[in-house]
């Protein structure tokens, strides 16, 4: 079993910058694989960016290439989702998630944070 605790989600200006934490407690998380998934209202989850724990190899959605980062400290368990240069559309409750396999797909996750609102004001 995997616990993910989610935290750094606010309001911030279009253009400007948050970090959001998930933080693993649980079994050994270096066998897992981390997925950052936004849920907008009245829309299904949606992958924006994925790192494999153990080598650290990400994966971004083209919607949010050269804007999010995918950072982790293995030391802490924490991975994070950078998020830079926001925009409006990307406000969403953001879940992290965790997945034996690397997937872009939420239904390949096993575990779930409990999300995080982000809003962007224009």
């Amino acid at each position: 079993q995997v616990q993910l605790v989610e935290s750094g989600g606010g309001l911030v200006q279009a253009g400007g910058s948050l970090r959001l934490s998930c933080t693993a407690s649980g079994r050994t998380f270096s066998r897992y694989y981390m997925g950052w998934f936004p849920q907008a209202p009245g829309k299904e989850r949606d992958f924006v960016a994925g790192i494999t724990w153990t080598a650290g190899v990400t994966w971004y959605a083209d919607s949010v290439k050269g804007r999010f980062t995918i950072p982790r400290d293995s030391a802490k368990n924490t991975g994070y989702l950078q998020m830079n240069s926001l925009k409006p559309e990307d406000t969403a409750v953001y879940y992290c998630a965790a997945a034996a396999s690397p997937s872009r797909i939420p239904s390949v996750y096993d575990y779930w944070g409990q999300g995080t609102q982000v809003t962007v004001s224009s």
